[in-house]
């Protein structure tokens, strides 16, 4: 998806990672999942950079779908689709 087509999504939940290092932001996301039925989305707000491979590495593995990810001002905005 487009950075566009990001700004635009309403996330059915947001899960804030901001402030933890590699594996937080993954762990909490993990977490948050459960809380999103199939189909919907989950953001995630992240400022360590490493989320940005390890969040689309994880939702591969887990069998959902990443949509991308938004850098706002000092931290960023991931987006996963609930897929099972």
């Amino acid at each position: 998806m487009s950075v566009t087509e990001l700004s635009t999504l309403q996330p059915n939940k947001t899960v804030d990672a901001r402030g933890t290092s590699c594996p937080g932001p993954i762990l909490a996301a993990k977490k948050g999942i459960v809380d999103v039925k199939v189909g919907e989305i989950m953001a995630v707000l992240a400022t360590d950079s490493g989320t940005k491979k390890d969040l689309p590495a994880w939702a591969k593995k887990m069998g959902h779908e990443f949509l991308g990810v938004i850098e706002e001002q000092g931290y960023f905005k991931l987006f996963v689709k609930r897929a099972k």
